[in-house]
């Protein structure tokens, strides 16, 4: 893989902590990464983008239809549970089929996760937005935590945009400029300084900065 490209997908562990050289603890999320399967390669003549399809993790095959089989079938694969691609600037070497592990990364490199937030449900606009409240004294009654007037006069009709209760979570987010600190080639584990975004067994996108 060419040093510029270094990309790979991986569910969430859990967190655990390391020592540093001068013996500091370091709090780490633990990532199982890969190993993943280039699937397809998008070329800008043809598909108008340059990118690499790769896929990750695996599930039954009698819930994989025919197309996708078909489709994973040019990689030498019967079934995956995750196809992402990943915007290239078309100078990779990857070849449909190549294996990607963790050992295109090296400790100390930087890198950006993302994934989805934990899934909050409903949730009111003391713990969705962070409001204060009402005071819990002299006479307030069953508003400590309303959110308070969401309209006037004019327009007569509330405003796009007004925070108010709703659902919380399950929101796209990319942690940017995290220092990988352990690799764990035996067991495609990368520990990475920090916190990642997702419940445990959530998946992530790993991309070199």
């Amino acid at each position: 893989m060419s040093d510029k490209v270094k990309f790979i997908l991986g569910k969430k562990i859990g967190m655990s902590q390391v020592f540093d050289e001068k013996g500091a603890v370091a709090p780490v999320t633990v990532i199982e990464a890969g190993p993943c399967f280039v699937t397809q390669i998008r070329e800008s003549k043809k598909d108008g983008y340059s990118a690499v399809q790769i896929c990750y993790g695996e599930k039954k095959l009698k819930n994989s239809n025919l197309a996708l089989r078909g489709h994973l079938a040019k990689a030498g694969r019967k079934s995956a549970r995750f196809l992402r691609e990943f915007r290239s600037n078309g100078d990779n070497k990857l070849q449909i089929g190549d294996e990607i592990n963790v050992s295109i990364f090296g400790e100390g490199d930087k890198i950006d996760v993302c994934g989805f937030s934990k899934g909050r449900g409903f949730q009111g606009v003391v713990k969705r937005h962070h409001f204060a409240g009402a005071p819990a004294s002299h006479g307030h009654y069953h508003v400590l935590r309303m959110g308070g007037s969401v309209g006037c006069r004019f327009p007569q009709h509330t405003r796009k945009g007004r925070r108010m209760p709703g659902h919380t979570g399950v929101e796209k987010i990319t942690v940017k400029r995290l220092t990988v600190m352990k690799i764990d080639k035996d067991n495609n584990l990368i520990a990475v300084g920090g916190a990642v975004p997702g419940h445990i067994g959530t998946l992530l996108k790993i991309c070199s900065v």
